[in-house]
């Protein structure tokens, strides 16, 4: 795998608030029921990614976890970046401390093709493709969009 569990638990998480409630709050329950997401892990993934940033919190009637800015406007890269830093991306894929093209390890020639197609991916990859995606997914395999069972809070999101 290219980044951590907790990594891809993030990605799937966010990609499905942002098909379920793009613009304001939804409860964990709402967006783990009906999905082999670890509430309690997600939760704290999601704290974590208030602290940097990437979600709101509020508690109370309305409250839960939102999206800081619009699902267009985050990239699967804000996401790697905030769990797992982006500096990994960059490592030698077999873990040497020095390899560049000047010291290249035996994977270095191959490896610098793939990184730069992955960081391009995860660049240009948004929530709001990702959200797509899975709703599209779900219609495929027919089942339904989830819908949020409470109402949201006002917010406003950045650009």
């Amino acid at each position: 795998m290219i980044y951590s569990n907790a990594c891809a638990y993030a990605i799937r998480a966010m990609s499905r608030m942002a098909m379920i409630r793009p613009d304001g709050y939804l409860l964990l329950d709402d967006l783990c029921n009906g999905t082999d997401l670890p509430r309690h892990f997600v939760a704290k993934i999601f704290q974590d990614l208030v602290r940097k940033g990437l979600l709101a919190s509020a508690k109370g009637r309305g409250g839960g976890f939102a999206l800081v800015r619009k699902p267009e406007k985050i990239t699967l890269l804000d996401i790697v970046a905030a769990v797992d830093g982006a500096d990994d991306l960059d490592n030698c894929v077999v873990g040497m401390a020095k390899c560049d093209d000047h010291q290249p390890c035996p994977q270095h020639d191959l490896w610098k093709h793939i990184r730069t197609e992955l960081r391009d991916y995860l660049q240009h990859t948004t929530l709001h493709v990702m959200a797509a995606t899975l709703k599209k997914k779900l219609e495929m395999t027919g089942e339904e969009t989830p819908e949020p069972s409470s109402s949201s809070k006002p917010l406003k999101l950045a650009e």
